[in-house]
């Protein structure tokens, strides 16, 4: 067939498929039904409006702020409480890897969370040994206690799956490798559904996480076992709200670093 006769066929094609759908949409009720279209539409309660930002990665205007570049006064020691004393120099966040982990001031549940993150450009190491964070999306406890994100230099460097950049550490490998290069920045945009427990402390809804790194999906709805464990399977504790904490590793390679950190809560699904 000649590459008009594909345009036409696949013209014809189009307009049946759309004149098909119209029909199915006009399709009148039953005889002697009563129904009317009124009878499915909903009209309240309206949606709230939110202003996105500039950006797909710019806050819109229900989000809460973590970090935009100009100080911690959002986060605290995750051991102490103390303030936070990582480095905040042109407009970035830089892990201080003698000063431990860092958690939110604000407990959170349900959310959306948007973070940036760069391994550097002179990173050495390999392995776990190479770039290595994480992102606990909920911090039940000091040390590296919670629910971890995997963040590490993915890019061309060997490791276990389930400990790549983009793995709930220990739990679920990422569905895809879509880490960049050193030096140039990466995004996490997370939804985090925390996990339900009833009176007696069992779980009757367990933490649920979907990930989006460098806008490809690469946890889809993923239900984790429990809390994240280095050695041995995880274990839920019950919590009811808990910080958002981000990890200083102790590899010895270079410090990652971060920038443009938002949060938005969430109802309960």
């Amino acid at each position: 067939m000649s590459r008009r006769g594909w345009l036409a066929a696949g013209s014809a094609c189009l307009l049946l498929a759309t004149a098909t759908q119209a029909a199915a949409q006009a399709v009148p009720p039953p005889p002697g039904s009563t129904a009317r279209p009124q009878d499915t539409e909903q009209w309240t309660p309206v949606p709230a409006i939110v202003t996105p930002g500039a950006t797909d990665a710019a806050p819109p205007t229900d989000a809460i702020v973590l970090f935009d570049g100009r100080n911690l006064d959002q986060w605290v020691n995750s051991r102490d409480k103390a303030p936070a004393a990582w480095t905040v120099a042109d407009g970035l966040l830089t892990v201080a890897k003698g000063a431990g982990n860092i958690e939110t001031r604000r407990s959170f549940r349900n959310y959306q969370l948007h973070l940036e993150w760069r391994i550097p450009a002179n990173v050495t190491g390999s392995g776990q040994g190479r770039g290595n964070s994480g992102v606990f999306l909920a911090s039940t406890g000091p040390a590296d206690a919670g629910y971890e994100l995997q963040i590490l230099d993915s890019y061309n460097n060997a490791t276990y799956v389930n400990g790549q950049a983009g793995s709930l550490y220990k739990q679920h490998p990422p569905l895809v490798n879509a880490a960049r290069k050193p030096g140039a920045w990466q995004a996490y945009d997370v939804i985090w559904t925390a996990p339900v427990f009833s009176g007696d402390g069992a779980v009757t809804s367990p933490a649920r996480v979907t990930v989006l790194h460098n806008g490809v999906l690469i946890q889809n709805n993923a239900v984790l076992g429990g809390e994240t464990l280095y050695i041995g399977k995880p274990v839920y504790r019950p919590y009811i709200s808990a910080p958002i904490k981000l990890q200083a590793h102790g590899d010895p390679s270079p410090p990652i670093s971060f920038r443009n950190i938002w949060v938005r809560e969430l109802a309960a699904p």
